[in-house]
This record gives C-alpha cells, structure tokens and sequence, in this order.
C-alpha cells in the first residue's frame, strides 16, 4: 500500500502542476523530491510493522495565514522551489519541525542557489531550534541575502524570526532593510511597513515603561 500511496501523492502533485500551469521545466525538481522520497521508503520503510501511536515532542504548529500569504507573494508560491515549501508547511502544522527542515535541505541539494529554499531554511530552523535565531537559522537567512541582496523577504523573514524569538530591537533593522528594498508599487509593500509600524509602537511602549 505505500507504494499505491507514493503513486498516487505523484500523480496528485504533477496534476497540481498542471493545473497551475507551473512551467515544464520546473516539473523535473518536485520529480527529484518525489525520487527522494520513493528512495528514502525504499531504504528505510518498514510496511510490515504494526502500528503504534507516538506522543510528539512538539505540539502541531498554528497555521499563520497572513505570514503565509505575505510569504508567496514575496517569493513567487508558483515556482518549483515553492513546492517545498509547501511541503515544509504541512510538517510544521503536524508539529514535526525536523521534517520541515529535511524538506528543505532536501530542495537545497537539488538547488542551492535558491533564494526561496534559502530564506524558508531560516523560517524551519528558527522554528525547529524552540523560536529561537540559533547560529544555523542565521546562516541560513544570511546565505539568502548573499544569494540575493536586493530581495526583501530575506531580511524580512530574519526580522520576523527575531519578532518571535521576542527580541523586538535586533528585528526593526531588518524589517526597515525589508521596506527599504520593496518598490511602493509591490502588493506587499503596505504589508511590511503596516509591520514595522507597529514593532516601532512596540519598542516605543517598552522604552517609556517604568
């Protein structure tokens, strides 16, 4: 039955493809993850084992909606590499934030000069490592700003990753970085300035408190 099941995850996922019209030349690496991931159950999977149900460590991961929208349209959630991300996604909503990043890293090694693996790299590993800027989310982030230094989500999403490890001051430097870099015209420009408006509020509020 997994192999029906991988059979039909493929079919399903080349079906999305082509019903988003994603450029066929892009199929080839959600082929590769689908390649990965039929090796990965070749080598390790154990059909045979009977079931056990098992207590995660993590608590399934809310599913941030607008931060998600804001994220597609700043890194383009048509293309091959977005694929991963979604992908990243569902394990995160699982609560199995090691997944997300294997994802990930997985989409790394077949590109690793995309800035969209790159900058969701960040987003995993800061989840993974308890929300928190640890030395591999920062490479990360900072690996897709070398790759792309006139991007916004980078510095962005490294802003928002400081936001929710509670360090509001190491944040407002890459969220103004972000704004600074998204021409006025781009649908997400209010977005980010909305954002750092209110950080501003916030770092106002803790400075005058007694």
């Amino acid at each position: 039955m997994g192999w029906v099941m991988l059979a039909a995850i493929a079919a399903a996922a080349f079906g999305v493809l082509a019903l988003l019209k994603v450029e066929r030349m892009l199929w080839s690496m959600v082929a590769s993850a689908l390649m990965l991931g039929a090796a990965g159950y070749a080598l390790q999977g154990r059909p045979g084992l009977a079931g056990q149900p098992v207590i995660g460590g993590l608590a399934p991961a809310p599913d941030d909606g607008a931060t998600i929208e804001l994220r597609d349209q700043m890194l383009e959630r048509y293309t091959g590499a977005a694929a991963y991300l979604v992908a990243a996604d569902a394990m995160t909503r699982l609560g199995d934030r090691r997944a997300a990043v294997q994802v990930l890293l997985g989409g790394i090694r077949i590109a690793p000069r995309s800035v969209v693996l790159w900058t969701g790299l960040g987003n995993a590993l800061a989840a993974h490592d308890g929300n928190q800027v640890s030395s591999a989310a920062l490479f990360a982030f900072q690996q897709a700003t070398r790759l792309a230094p006139r991007h916004p989500a980078p510095p962005f999403f490294l802003g928002l990753a400081y936001v929710r490890a509670g360090d509001f001051a190491a944040a407002r430097p890459y969220w103004a970085r972000a704004l600074a870099l998204t021409p006025a015209r781009i649908s997400y420009h209010d977005a980010i300035a909305t954002r750092l408006a209110l950080l501003d509020r916030l770092l106002e509020a803790q400075a005058t408190r007694p």
